[in-house]
């Protein structure tokens, strides 16, 4: 697991005092899969992530730490005093998923109420298979940097470009995926990500 986010999927699942086999079935994965991501032998899915997630009653930015930082070290204002209200590129905390998907934190801290991210899905990436798709809390709001992201709203798809943006109800059952031979990047936003008006155990 690449930065500690397996050590930290440990520590909120102990936290929640349940076990491993019975995290795996309410978000309906294998113990193995459980074990193997707390143990980083393997890295979630963006839907598995997002299951436990709901689960477990996590936000996005639960996941980074500061450990996720590069180099340089915490966030600094301008003026180079840590903890302000600037996060350079190079300092971004950063969690790695399956097949190559990164989130990269965009505001200094995490914050209960916003989810604000750099997202980079590699070419052949996606969020969960084509039979599977993610539901959970929040308004998701998103705008396309470079290559083209397909996205899937129930029903519908939508191919997005550069300069292309979208907004949707995160409930609303969605995959996303990378079309074409190049990395897509993207901006995004999701509000109210805690606002999940599902069971958690549905």
């Amino acid at each position: 697991m690449v930065n500690g986010l397996g050590a930290r999927l440990r520590t909120f699942r102990e936290t929640a005092a349940m076990s491993v086999r019975e995290l795996a079935r309410r978000i309906e994965v294998s113990p193995s899969l459980i074990s193997q991501a707390e143990h980083g032998k393997v890295t979630p899915s963006v839907e598995t992530l997002y299951r436990v997630a709901n689960e477990l009653g996590l936000s996005v930015g639960d996941f980074f730490s500061d450990t996720d930082r590069g180099h340089m070290g915490r966030a600094t204002e301008p003026n180079g005093a840590p903890g302000g209200v600037v996060q350079r590129k190079e300092t971004r905390r950063k969690v790695q998923l399956a097949g190559g998907v990164t989130w990269e934190l965009l505001t200094p801290q995490p914050n209960d109420k916003v989810e604000f991210l750099h997202v980079t899905y590699p070419v052949g990436g996606e969020s969960c298979p084509t039979d599977s798709l993610v539901r959970h809390g929040g308004k998701e709001y998103a705008c396309v940097l470079s290559g083209r992201l397909g996205i899937q709203l129930g029903f519908e798809e939508h191919e997005l470009g550069p300069g292309d943006s979208i907004a949707f109800d995160a409930q609303q059952p969605h995959r996303l995926w990378t079309i074409g031979n190049k990395p897509a990047t993207a901006i995004w936003v999701i509000l109210n990500r805690e606002g999940d008006t599902r069971s958690r155990s549905a």
